[in-house]
């Protein structure tokens, strides 16, 4: 194992954040009001009592690029995961579906697959990467060269500790950095270079924001308020009316 090089790491953050935030902007670009209006949950939103349009607008849109962010933000961690485990255990990105990366340790062939948070995915999500893992585990273990494969689910925050389930371990925050580079205070020295030009960025995703709000609002009074008032029920139809059984 090769000791991490913390300044490449950090570097490789400063130098691929800015694809993070740029995917973040062009989703933002990307919007349509009748998009996000479709996606989320209209009952919700009337049982929080939001009678101002704009309000209504800001907050679906704040929902639906929480999700989003999340995914977009997931992707750089599992590149950042890969990085680092390419240069202290020569890892290399796995062919094999539903696996990111793997490395040899100590005659031991792991595979990895890595996940940004604890709440990662539903029961029919889960129990498609316990047949990933088991699929490359078997194609494997076909090489007379490979005895032991230890499929490995990485998960790059939370408290959870570590624990073997369905025949793979799962790592979660601290733990998985250390795993995959040897160093204890990983979790925490890769935190302030993520924070590189965020100003900036921020700045210039939220004026995107202003604008697209004030256009959405407009759009809104236009097509589901009367008088000034917001039409639930044409949000509702829009929403999800699709009646076909009668």
């Amino acid at each position: 194992m090769a000791k991490l090089d913390l300044n490449k790491a950090k570097i490789f953050v400063a130098e691929n954040i800015g694809a993070f935030h740029q995917s973040r902007l062009d989703c933002l670009k990307n919007l349509k009001l009748k998009t996000i209006l479709r996606k989320k949950n209209p009952y919700l939103f009337k049982a929080k009592n939001i009678n101002v349009a704009s309000d209504l607008v800001t907050t679906i849109m704040d929902a639906y690029l929480s999700s989003a962010e999340e995914e977009l933000f997931g992707n750089f961690l599992e590149d950042l995961a890969l990085f680092i485990a390419s240069n202290t255990r020569g890892a290399n990105k796995s062919s094999s579906e539903g696996i990111d990366f793997e490395f040899i340790k100590d005659k031991v062939h792991f595979i990895i697959s890595v996940k940004s948070g604890p709440n990662w995915g539903n029961s029919s999500q889960q129990t498609k990467l316990e047949e990933n893992f088991k699929k490359a585990v078997k194609v494997l273990k076909q090489s007379k060269h490979t005895l032991n494969v230890q499929p490995i689910l990485g998960i790059c925050y939370g408290k959870t500790k570590s624990s073997f389930i369905r025949g793979y371990w799962k790592y979660v925050g601290q733990n998985f950095w250390y795993f995959i580079s040897g160093e204890k205070s990983l979790y925490t020295d890769i935190i302030e270079p993520l924070g590189y030009k965020a100003k900036e960025h921020n700045e210039l995703f939220l004026k995107e924001k202003d604008r697209l709000v004030n256009l959405f609002t407009e759009e809104f009074m236009k097509d589901f308020c009367d008088d000034g008032r917001i039409n639930w029920k044409n949000i509702v139809e829009f929403n999800s009316g699709n009646m076909d059984l009668s």
